[in-house]
């Protein structure tokens, strides 16, 4: 086992425990996150429709597969397309090394050609906290009425190969295809895996 494995492998262990402040079932909370422009976005602004949020940072590797596998833009225009909110929060606190500001983070989902309704800069962390979000990327599905429907990971493969997208169980697009079919939700709450979240 190589060290780049062994530090993967605990970075998954570490993080990879079920978020449970917002477990499925639950009311999401509200949150007024500006948006890369600082222009502010609000969970109420889509009442009625189906949300997604996508926990993300540019500077984690597990992040990095699912965009340069280009599984993530792929989502986000599949359900887009759908009419359900894709929002990307990037919660990493002001004071974190790894912070980036609006226009940094607006130019990298350029250059990936990104496909989100917005993405927004949690400065002070707290709209993650409210959301016990462990890991980038962890994946939230709230339904038309503000109830969280999934919580969880993207996906089955817990590694940073782009190679292992092809194959994966997609958590996030089977809760939407039974959501919006008018089935119950048959996975609603998995363990995230990823880089932890930089609070």
């Amino acid at each position: 086992m190589t060290t780049r494995t062994a530090a993967i492998g605990a970075a998954v262990a570490l993080f990879g425990g079920v978020a449970s402040a917002q477990a499925p079932g639950a009311p999401a909370p509200a949150f007024t996150i500006n948006d890369t422009a600082g222009r502010p976005v609000a969970l109420a602004d889509h009442k009625g429709k189906y949300v997604v949020l996508e926990w993300t940072n540019p500077e984690c590797p597990f992040v990095q597969k699912h965009y340069v596998s280009k599984n993530m833009q792929t989502l986000q225009k599949e359900w887009s397309e759908r009419n359900v909110v894709w929002l990307s929060i990037n919660s990493t606190n002001a004071n974190h090394p790894e912070f980036k500001t609006g226009a940094e983070m607006a130019n990298w989902m350029r250059t990936q050609g990104s496909a989100q309704r917005a993405t927004l800069i949690d400065a002070t962390s707290a709209t993650g906290r409210a959301y016990a979000a462990k890991t980038t990327p962890q994946m939230v599905v709230i339904d038309p009425a503000g109830t969280v429907i999934y919580n969880g990971a993207i996906d089955d493969k817990r590694s940073t190969n782009p190679a292992d997208v092809k194959g994966a169980s997609n958590y996030v697009r089977v809760a939407l295809n039974e959501a919006l079919a008018g089935k119950p939700v048959s996975i609603a709450s998995t363990s995230p895996y990823g880089c932890s979240v930089k609070y």
